[in-house]
């Protein structure tokens, strides 16, 4: 691994600055061109740009899972939406992309989502109703006045956690055939 001695972090708080003439160079690898986090030139346009709109895009599916009810929208079709973004992501900085905060794992997502849709459906038989029938609640909260919940978002979630994980899953195994298939060339040329 590569790494650039100008870009490295301070060690338990202590400033770490280094030569006065490195002061200005960026703390964040993320923002070089060319860095090349796995041997290869990124594009930094392309990252720049995925950084930017990954956290709109996540909020957007976020409105739509919860507008779901009322409006266009729901749990698969935010999903769909929030895996874009991930798309996104994968093709801006690859599998090497170290910058995020939480590392998502396909399966635990895929099973949590599963799990949550499942159990949803079926509590309503506990209480002698139907199969994914839902309730509404309405309470009054002070300042806000009143908020209807329809128990039905919980189903949203899990099939929104579900949608996100299939596209994880599914970027993750593509992107490393692609990979496979770009080292392998590589190791022909060589």
């Amino acid at each position: 691994m590569t790494t650039d001695p100008r870009i490295t972090a301070p060690q338990n708080g202590q400033r770490n600055r280094g030569p006065w003439t490195g002061w200005d160079a960026p703390r964040e690898r993320w923002l070089l061109s060319g860095f090349p986090r796995d041997g290869r030139e990124r594009a930094m346009l392309l990252e720049l740009a995925a950084r930017i709109v990954f956290p709109t895009v996540l909020v957007l599916s976020i409105y739509l899972l919860f507008a779901g009810h009322d409006r266009a929208g729901g749990g698969f079709s935010g999903g769909l939406v929030a895996g874009q973004a991930f798309a996104l992501r994968y093709l801006a900085g690859g599998r090497m992309d170290d910058s995020a905060i939480i590392s998502l794992r396909p399966p635990v997502l895929i099973g949590l989502g599963l799990t949550i849709a499942t159990l949803t459906g079926f509590v309503p038989l506990m209480f002698g109703n139907e199969l994914l029938e839902s309730a509404i609640y309405k309470i009054g909260v002070p300042l806000l006045g009143q908020i209807k919940f329809v128990t039905s978002i919980v189903l949203d979630i899990g099939v929104y956690l579900l949608i996100i994980g299939v596209v994880l899953d599914l970027l993750r195994t593509l992107g490393s055939g692609v990979e496979a298939d770009a080292a392998a060339a590589e190791r022909g040329q060589a």
